[in-house]
């Protein structure tokens, strides 16, 4: 089985930015999840939306 890692995008990085990163490891994407990240801020007990975390599932390229 082809050797599977996890990329996260990195903060003031595009998502260009970290597929060409990616590439450079010699890996390609087979899998994008993207999950949301939530702050509490102030007094109130409700999270607020922060950002999206974006993760890449990746395997080595086959030569």
């Amino acid at each position: 089985m082809a050797k599977k890692i996890k990329v996260y995008v990195e903060p003031n990085e595009t998502i260009d930015d970290c597929l060409n990163r990616i590439a450079q490891m010699g890996y390609r994407p087979v899998r994008r999840i993207e999950k949301p990240v939530f702050e509490q801020t102030g007094t109130k007990d409700e999270p607020v939306h922060s950002h999206q975390s974006i993760l890449f599932e990746c395997v080595a390229l086959e030569s």
